[in-house]
């Protein structure tokens, strides 16, 4: 594995310091390093979906944090919009550097737990890499492609025995987090085979696969709730529950997915899941994926109704219901009337004089569900593939203080829904609606990031 490596001398300052500042004896576990071109002034430290630490750049952007009784394991630390997974020891110094014009490809660790970290960032970048390689390996046949994955595997674990021996003293966490960065990226591509050899082969129907083609399945974990938030592992649960569900009896579906389809995965999660934190975040995301992905206001009540029955997280729950109520408000062919928005002069607009004479898209947001990075990249893409809308990005509860960088400030406003008489924000989740010039609603709810929403866009640019 190879990649591109910075010197440790620009790093080798930053350990002095650590260990200088003090005659005390180190017991702590350190965390820093430098950010060249930083996004933003600070650096985000997690371990799964909790915050550990907001650590702010100094003037040199450089930062460190100190920690004490620090549990080993994996985190993972945000800056700007993109993030990484690292791995901490007590009494760690673990120092790293990066540049955000070349975020994973530029990492590079230095100091205690270095090696550890740089062997991660290898994997994933090799998985990476080889991502198009991998894509294509789904033309063969299911006798071909396993052979072939097969080798792949035992080649992983030649490194993985390799590093066991050359670190016999390594701790079992961390070996265990190694082997599966290495394997479960690769057993996840084979869960997605099928699905994937339809695609790529423009067929109809799933390879006729034995079931030999599964046996490492026999050997793996499904339920290490230590590992529920780390990508590689995540994503093979994910990929095998689809799989799973698939081999009950359905049909390839490529644009969205049947309500039988997603009756029998939310009843598969349940069969499959023991974890009841794991079971319900993966009930939600189910059952809210599969509604996005429609784009549209139709309601898969069934789904919804099992989703009810499954999930013992009320949050979520309520969470559900206020989607479902917000869907009752403002369908196809109703007036988009009765509310105004503000632009960033504080200057409030009647949405119907917003809409009038002009074809519209009104994507309705919150930063708690809608990452503002992931919409500096969509609406521009958007607004370029459909000059002729008119598009407004519309925060929730916003003000005029959180600007989005890249979309016009002409097209950013924001919303009271606390003041609106019918409330159809109430889950505060992103919501599209696509207006005609006659300010007559064509799409009550639909998804920017939902395949369908290239026609339904393009339906409406060609309204007169």
């Amino acid at each position: 594995m190879t990649k591109k490596l910075y010197s440790f001398i620009a790093l080798s300052y930053l350990l002095v310091a650590l260990t200088s500042c003090t005659s005390k004896e180190k017991t702590s576990t350190y965390f820093g390093g430098k950010i060249i071109n930083p996004k933003t002034k600070f650096v985000v430290l997690y371990a799964k979906d909790k915050v550990v630490d907001t650590l702010l750049l100094n003037d040199r952007n450089k930062f460190l944090g100190t920690y004490d009784n620090l549990d080993e394991g994996l985190y993972y630390f945000e800056h700007g919009n993109e993030n990484q997974y690292i791995y901490l020891e007590p009494k760690d110094s673990l120092m790293l550097r990066l540049n955000t014009w070349n975020f994973d490809e530029s990492i590079v660790f230095a100091g205690k737990g270095a090696e550890r970290n740089n062997i991660l960032i290898d994997i994933f970048l090799e998985n990476e890499n080889d991502r198009k390689e991998f894509y294509q390996l789904n033309r063969l046949e299911p006798a071909e492609y396993i052979n072939k994955m097969d080798s792949i595997i035992g080649s992983r674990l030649i490194t993985y025995n390799d590093y066991t021996e050359r670190h016999p003293n390594e701790t079992s966490k961390y070996l265990e987090i190694l082997k599966t960065s290495l394997t479960y990226s690769i057993y996840s591509r084979v869960e997605r085979y099928p699905i994937n050899h339809v695609y790529i082969s423009r067929k109809d129907n799933f390879p006729e696969i034995n079931a030999s083609f599964y046996k490492y399945r026999t050997e793996l974990d499904y339920n290490n709730n230590s590992l529920m938030y780390y990508t590689p592992y995540a994503r093979y649960i994910t990929n095998y529950l689809y799989n799973v569900t698939y081999s009950m009896g359905h049909e390839p579906m490529k644009d969205g997915f049947s309500s039988d389809f997603t009756v029998d995965l939310l009843n598969t999660i349940d069969a499959k899941i023991n974890s009841k934190d794991s079971k319900n975040a993966f009930l939600k995301r189910t059952v809210l994926d599969h509604f996005y992905r429609k784009s549209s206001c139709n309601i898969n009540q069934k789904a919804f109704d099992v989703f009810f029955s499954l999930s013992s997280n009320k949050e979520d729950k309520t969470l559900v219901k206020d989607i479902l109520a917000d869907n009752k408000v403002i369908h196809k062919g109703d007036e988009i009337k009765g509310f105004t928005i503000s632009d960033f002069t504080n200057q409030a607009i009647d949405i119907e004089d917003f809409t009038i004479n002009k074809n519209s898209v009104l994507l309705f947001w919150s930063e708690e569900y809608m990452s503002k990075s992931f919409i500096s990249s969509r609406i521009p893409f958007l607004q370029k593939k459909y000059p002729l809308l008119n598009f407004a990005v519309i925060e929730i509860d916003g003000d005029n203080t959180n600007r989005i960088k890249n979309v016009d400030i002409k097209n950013q406003y924001f919303i009271n829904s606390k003041a609106l008489k019918d409330n159809f924000l109430r889950s505060k989740m992103n919501r599209t609606i696509l207006v005609n010039k006659n300010g007559i609603v064509e799409n009550g709810y639909a998804a920017i990031s939902s395949g369908n929403i290239y026609k339904q866009l393009k339906e409406l640019s060609k309204i007169n």
